[in-house]
């Protein structure tokens, strides 16, 4: 019996599909000790499964290799990195969301870049480079595309390379356009004829991976517009803007957390323009929030 070691790419009524990261596809179930001892196979897992018809490319997943990480939303394991679809406009991004985002990703221990659609509708491109300037110093990467002009395309696809990364973001962002771009074979409903639908947030019923290159997989998340950072600790907020580590050591008190304190040297930054003052105030709306939810 041959044996192969592949990713999880979707599970379906106690079927999991199993992808060797080439061209095949595994219809698989899984040996009932999984079960006994309370472990369910994720999309992302990756999994070492005997052949049991090379010719239907079916088999049996006898073993599960231990998982670097795993995500609630979608239920997934072994991402890579995460990928954050804005819109240039229509509708205009939430800053907050996205750095409530990049923080929550941050602390899974999981890479987060940005990537802003529909740059089409940005003729002179000035609110590209508005955006661009926001994270400056932040060691976020930014990218812009259009799925319309095709513009960008190819710096996403790089970004991706060789990588499981979630795409996450708002709905009407143009998410579900990019996925059909990388993923012809999602069949993501876009833009008007999923409101006809009556469909949007939570048409996603079980979640999957796609392959769009060798060893290069995406998958998808629900649109959403608010993001709550459970957990998070108000004291460790400023290790999360990376902006600020530039000043760290240079305000008056040590323990300095940038918004109350005089001789603040990251206030100082802000007031002169070497923070973005988009970041910062995010930076004190979510201090605030954590410091009220620790009262509680």
């Amino acid at each position: 019996m041959v044996s192969i070691t592949g990713k999880i790419i979707k599970g379906i009524a106690g079927f999991y599909y199993v992808h060797d990261g080439r061209d095949t596809v595994y219809e698989c179930k899984a040996k009932g000790a999984f079960r006994s001892e309370g472990i369910k196979p994720l999309p992302g897992d990756i999994a070492e499964l005997d052949v049991t018809d090379a010719e239907t490319h079916t088999g049996n997943i006898v073993r599960l290799l231990p998982r670097k990480n795993s995500l609630i939303r979608p239920a997934s394991a072994n991402v890579d990195s995460a990928l954050l679809v804005f819109s240039v406009k229509d509708p205009l991004p939430s800053f907050n969301l996205i750095d409530r985002l990049l923080i929550g990703y941050d602390r899974l221990g999981i890479p987060a870049s940005v990537a802003f659609s529909k740059t089409d509708l940005d003729g002179d491109e000035s609110l590209c480079r508005e955006y661009l300037d926001i994270y400056r110093d932040s060691g976020v990467r930014v990218v812009f595309f259009s799925t319309r002009q095709e513009r960008g395309i190819d710096e996403l696809l790089d970004l991706l390379d060789g990588r499981t990364t979630v795409i996450t973001g708002p709905s009407g962002a143009g998410k579900s356009s990019l996925i059909n771009r990388l993923a012809p074979g999602a069949g993501m409903e876009v833009g008007e004829l999923s409101r006809k639908l009556g469909r949007g947030r939570n048409t996603t019923r079980h979640t999957e991976l796609f392959c769009i290159g060798e060893n290069t997989f995406i998958l998808d998340t629900p649109g959403f517009t608010s993001y709550q950072l459970d957990g998070a600790d108000k004291d460790s907020l400023k290790y999360y803007y990376r902006e600020f580590d530039a000043y760290r050591g240079k305000c008056r008190f040590d323990d300095c957390v940038h918004i109350g304190e005089t001789s603040c040297a990251v206030k100082d930054a802000v007031s002169e323009g070497r923070i973005s003052r988009v970041r910062y105030d995010n930076y004190r709306l979510i201090y605030g929030e954590l410091d009220a939810a620790r009262k509680y």
